[in-house]
């Protein structure tokens, strides 16, 4: 008969705290490296810095951009802080509020310069000024797009007198569209998705089809969303005139991203402490935009304004 000696064969090795210590440190950075798909974010800062010298001065080059107004609260609200767009007639912002709806008038520095109700719409997530007095808002549940002229004078805005394109792609929930970026030479409009899954839109035609001269089209640009897989959701969209680019803003993964023309990544920028001059990472980035000089704008819950300024 076989018999194990006591101490033998049937004893487990004793592992050291220290030991158990480091295999749990181990095991959480590679949570937070898949999670935060760091190693792919590894892998596109040294794709895009191959290209640096390239596209340097012929693009946005979002690395040389830092924080010159941080977390600014805008005066007069808590909460739901969402949209933004540059307004290059009047050199200034628009932004909107999803509860209670309502359009904001802000100055470059982040003050509040007037507030207008809006009656009758339904969470209100994005805006995007298209020229010539007009400024084009996104309901997400409602999967529409709502065309309202610039204010003139205190007061509410009505929904009954509006123009509006609804789409209605999985409309219903609280997934549907999160912002808006025009191309005022293109006559094209870019809507993003957040999530459920990730979508980017091409609208072409719309400004004009307002006017009266019905010519819509609609893109679908899925390819140019799945070459960026390191941003989980997408929250706002801005279309740079000066170089054709877009810029993505991903709140989930603290992120903003620009792709040329063709959908092709030129760069990005975290938007994490420490990165950009960031005393502290943007919680939940909602709005981006720029101004005809370059300068960077974002909006981000509850009620936080930040501008930046390349380098």
């Amino acid at each position: 008969m076989l018999s194990v000696a006591k101490g033998g064969l049937g004893r487990l090795p004793v592992i050291s705290p220290w030991k158990w210590a480091l295999l749990l440190s181990v095991l959480l950075a590679a949570y937070q490296v898949r999670a935060l798909h760091l190693d792919e974010r590894l892998y596109f800062w040294i794709k895009t810095s191959w290209h640096e010298e390239r596209w340097e001065h012929r693009s946005l080059w979002l690395p040389e951009y830092r924080v010159s107004i941080e977390a600014k609260p805008v005066a007069g609200m808590t909460d739901n802080f969402s949209g933004l767009s540059y307004d290059h007639d009047r050199d200034q912002l628009w932004a909107v509020v999803n509860n209670p709806e309502q359009l904001l008038r802000l100055s470059p520095d982040g003050e509040l310069l007037g507030r207008y109700p809006l009656s009758g719409f339904e969470d209100v997530e994005g805006v995007t000024y298209l020229g010539d007095g007009l400024l084009l808002l996104a309901e997400e549940r409602r999967q529409a797009l709502v065309a309202v002229r610039v204010p003139e004078t205190p007061g509410p805005l009505y929904r009954e007198d509006t123009r509006v394109l609804t789409l209605g792609i999985g409309q219903g929930d609280n997934q549907g569209f999160e912002g808006l970026g025009y191309d005022r030479a293109g006559d094209r409009l870019f809507v993003v998705k957040e999530h459920s899954p990730r979508k980017l839109y091409e609208i072409r035609g719309l400004k004009s089809s307002l006017a009266g001269a019905f010519n819509l089209e609609v893109i679908d640009r899925q390819a140019w969303i799945d070459r960026i897989a390191f941003a989980t959701d997408l929250s706002s969209v801005h279309f740079d005139e000066r170089t054709g680019h877009l810029v993505l803003l991903s709140d989930e993964s603290q992120l903003l991203i620009e792709l040329d023309d063709d959908g092709r990544l030129v760069s990005f920028r975290s938007l994490f402490q420490g990165f950009a001059g960031l005393a502290d990472g943007v919680p939940q980035g909602e709005g981006v935009t720029f101004d005809d000089r370059g300068n960077l704008y974002l909006a981000s819950e509850p009620n936080l304004f930040y501008r930046f300024e390349r380098d």
